[in-house]
């Protein structure tokens, strides 16, 4: 690659993200329907012309916002971490990460805005559940497969155990959450949530005697 196609492509990332950037609050602050590209306009600066030469369209920027969202807030989930940690460790890690994000403000938001267009815009509420909420049960998948092979938890199947975890974990506090009816939760909340789901989660997969893998 010579010096001037580098040159060229550090500024078109740089503008790429920045116009992001910028869209993500207008479409955050205002919702879908009520966002323009003008306003993004007047936040970034540049032209209409520039935004639909990089996303295609209106719905083609707020999908690849959502894209990014989500990629930056679950890519920590694919993290595993030390091998040599027990299993519950791990789950407990785990259980403190993706409930961070669910508390996440800009989760909420995103959330909020998919959810709202999902009946028009179904690629769109795809998109977001495959690149943000279904790679959290990918990755908790993962770590049981791992812990069933090492004899650590007795699970028929880790994808469905997953869900369940994940269901456990996240409850009515989200919902609410998301809804406006409570605060996100504090730090120490998070750690308490956690463990209470973990303990009840190991409850139903511990290996006894009467339920040995083979």
């Amino acid at each position: 690659m010579n010096q001037t196609t580098k040159a060229t492509r550090v500024p078109q990332a740089a503008r790429r993200a920045a116009i992001l950037d910028a869209a993500a609050k207008v479409f955050l602050d205002h919702g879908y329907a009520a966002a323009s590209i003008d306003a993004v306009i007047e936040r970034i600066g540049g032209s209409k012309r520039n935004i639909y030469s990089i996303f295609g369209s209106k719905e083609g920027l707020f999908n690849a916002i959502v894209e990014e969202k989500a990629e930056d807030l679950f890519n920590i989930l694919s993290v595993q971490g030390d091998i040599r940690k027990e299993f519950q460790e791990k789950l407990f890690e785990f259980a403190v990460r993706l409930l961070e994000i669910f508390m996440s403000p800009q989760m909420a938001g995103v959330y909020r805005v998919v959810i709202s267009e999902a009946s028009r815009l179904p690629n769109l509420a795809s998109s977001f559940y495959r690149n943000g909420p279904g790679r959290s049960a990918v990755a908790l998948a993962g770590i049981l497969d791992d812990a069933v092979r090492r004899g650590e938890i007795f699970v028929d199947d880790t994808k469905e155990a997953a869900e369940q975890f994940i269901g456990i974990l996240r409850g009515n506090i989200y919902l609410e959450f998301v809804l406006g009816l409570r605060e996100p939760l504090e730090p120490d909340e998070i750690v308490a949530s956690a463990r209470r789901a973990v303990r009840l989660f190991m409850n139903g997969v511990a290996v006894t005697s009467s339920r040995v893998p083979t």
